[in-house]
């Protein structure tokens, strides 16, 4: 689902961040923890091992199914513009460290936030689409995406080999969606809250994307950080499944998606 991306190249002056407010927004963040975050993300559980097997089994059958799916899509990518099919990118995912150790690691000289790995997707731009922007958030009627990366985005579909991220353990079908690095650092330099999403394995669907559109601004971003942490407080088998229903309508009637 839409990852916080729309306005940053015409709002880098309200998204910048120096080294040092990047630190102090690590610091908040480890107050706010107390607040919001309630379970160790590492704690081994019954339930944290039922919704990681139930994640394998219907990635793994969601797989299996829409095979054909993906073969029609990945042939219409390339053959409508030039490029490689897929398009992977680095993201921040789950941060792992207990909490403890927050008031130290938050001072890394190259704290990402969380885990880095990397996203797999449908190409929906053209090939170059940042080489002269560089890393800025899509925006609504995007130049640089295809006519079959409009189709895709729109219903999704795009996202359909993130399946691949959850087979190997990096995401989950629901939860925060993850952001790139560069962009992580701008975001929690401006929202204290938002370091604390790491917190919950990052997904393809999630609280926040089955509430809000693709965000546009940083109170867009904001909205959905508050969703992300309410997801947080109450994750559990019952509500990932809740949450995967609700996405079922958001994803055919186009909500949501440009």
């Amino acid at each position: 689902m839409g990852s916080a991306m729309s306005a940053l190249r015409g709002s880098q002056s309200s998204l910048s961040a120096t080294p040092d407010e990047i630190e102090m927004a690590g610091a908040r963040s480890v107050s706010l923890e107390a607040v919001y975050v309630k379970r160790e993300p590492d704690a081994i559980t019954a339930g944290m091992w039922l919704r990681q097997a139930v994640n394998m089994a219907l990635a793994t059958l969601a797989l299996i199914l829409l095979s054909p799916v993906l073969l029609v899509i990945a042939i219409l990518v390339k053959l409508t513009s030039r490029g490689p099919v897929f398009y992977m990118q680095e993201r921040v995912g789950l941060d792992r460290r207990g909490r403890s150790l927050r008031a130290t690691n938050h001072r890394r000289a190259l704290d990402l936030g969380g885990q880095p790995f990397t996203i797999y997707k449908f190409r929906t731009m053209t090939a170059d689409a940042e080489r002269k922007t560089g890393a800025v958030w899509a925006a609504k009627n995007d130049p640089r995406v295809t006519e079959i990366g409009h189709f895709l985005r729109q219903y999704r579909l795009d996202e359909l080999p993130q399946l691949i991220n959850v087979l190997k353990g990096e995401m989950s079908i629901v939860g925060p969606r993850p952001e790139r690095p560069a962009i992580f650092a701008q975001l929690r330099a401006n929202i204290s809250e938002y370091p604390l999403r790491q917190r919950a394995k990052p997904g393809i669907t999630g609280l926040a994307q089955i509430n809000h559109h693709y965000d546009a601004c940083l109170d867009d971003v904001r909205k959905k950080v508050q969703f992300d942490l309410e997801y947080i407080k109450r994750q559990s088998l019952l509500e990932d499944l809740k949450i995967m229903v609700k996405t079922v309508p958001v994803v055919l009637l186009r909500r949501g998606g440009w």
